[in-house]
């Protein structure tokens, strides 16, 4: 069904936007205001309306991990999705529930359990129709397939959404540093954006390892001397020596790569092993930047996520990038801009504007992106 007879509202729009990103601690929701309109000079958004974030339960979180890694049956994996949505969709009512808001449309991202560029697939696991049903208004979602049906990497889709929220002025380089490394480079006439490599996927699986708990807050306890063989070594992987596009996630950096290193890690004192996977985080963003991206000094680094409160990849970042003032993205809280970044692209689907750049994904053309179900 045609996204125009679905959205007779001419405008603004109030939209939510519901992301769970490759951290995958939880779901977060934002909802905003969207003026159609604004797609012709390249400025839709109007306002930030509220976020919350949803975390998983501990056994939520555990399957969605197996699922990443590849060790659920069909039957689990079907299970998950609907438990997927279910919480997907109390996340959205909670936050229209608050508001006293009912949503123009829903932009749904779901949970990455799988991205597989080489095979021109990926898995987002979610409910859009249990979402639709909560919330009383129609749900784009599904919006990477497309992408890789024209031979695109499916990823990253959001640096369209950063240059309609930060505009056209340059230089900047938006920074996130959720589960995977992504960065989006403006350089005031073109755009350059790839996933760098892993940011918190490690590192959070190392503090569940051997902390015991889903995170080491602000990276508190990676305070010791990194090992430079382990970083030398890590940093020769084949995902450091494409050039982009490319993408990647959890079946890389992930569960099977920190077990691979276990024995080496299991060597240094416990200090040591977390300053070395925040170095090597650090490391990966910078040599990515040095090597890809086009000589901006002076040019800010916004970062954003739940990496950008860790310590030591902040310091990590500042000494290897110091022609790059580290600059907090505080136009939205903690957790909020990738949501905020899904209500854009999903309102983008709703007016028939592309939302993917072939020159960062790879594919052949620009296309619309999403499927629509109706309320």
């Amino acid at each position: 069904m045609e996204p125009a007879r679905l959205l007779p509202d001419p405008g603004p729009w109030t939209v939510l936007g519901l992301m769970s990103g490759t951290s995958a601690d939880g779901a977060d929701a934002a909802l905003v205001r969207i003026d159609p309109e604004g797609f012709r000079g390249g400025r839709p958004f109007l306002d930030f309306l509220g976020h919350v974030h949803h975390p998983y339960g501990a056994g939520l979180r555990e399957r969605v991990l197996a699922a990443a890694a590849d060790a659920l049956p069909p039957s689990e994996l079907c299970a998950l999705q609907r438990e997927l949505g279910d919480h997907h969709a109390r996340t959205g009512r909670d936050l229209a529930e608050r508001l006293g808001l009912r949503p123009t449309f829903a932009a749904l991202h779901g949970q990455t359990v799988q991205h597989r560029p080489a095979a021109g697939a990926t898995l987002q696991l979610a409910d859009p129709y249990v979402l639709a049903e909560a919330l009383g208004c129609p749900v784009v979602w599904d919006l990477r397939r497309r992408d890789m049906a024209l031979g695109g990497q499916g990823a990253p889709l959001v640096p369209l959404a950063e240059r309609w929220l930060h505009g056209a002025e340059g230089p900047w380089i938006a920074l996130n540093l959720g589960g995977i490394a992504n960065a989006t480079v403006w350089d005031g006439t073109r755009t350059l954006a790839w996933d760098l490599g892993p940011a918190m996927s490690l590192l959070d699986l190392a503090a569940a390892r051997w902390l015991g708990q889903p995170f080491d807050p602000d990276g508190a306890q990676a305070q010791g001397e990194p090992d430079d063989a382990l970083l030398r070594r890590w940093l020769d992987h084949p995902h450091f020596h494409l050039p982009p596009p490319k993408s990647t996630g959890r079946e890389v950096f992930g569960a099977a790569w920190l077990r691979a290193e276990e024995g080496a890690l299991d060597r240094l004192p416990l200090a040591r092993r977390l300053a070395t996977l925040a170095a090597f985080t650090a490391e990966a963003c910078a040599r990515e930047l040095r090597t890809h991206a086009p000589a901006l000094p002076g040019a800010p680094l916004l970062l954003s996520g739940g990496g950008a409160k860790h310590q030591a990849v902040r310091r990590g970042l500042a000494e290897r990038l110091p022609e790059h003032p580290l600059v907090d993205d505080l136009q939205f809280p903690p957790g909020a801009r990738e949501a905020v970044s899904w209500a854009l692209l999903g309102a983008a689907s709703a007016v028939g504007v592309p939302a993917n750049l072939p020159e960062v994904t790879g594919a052949a053309r620009a296309a619309v992106l999403g499927s629509w179900v109706p309320r």
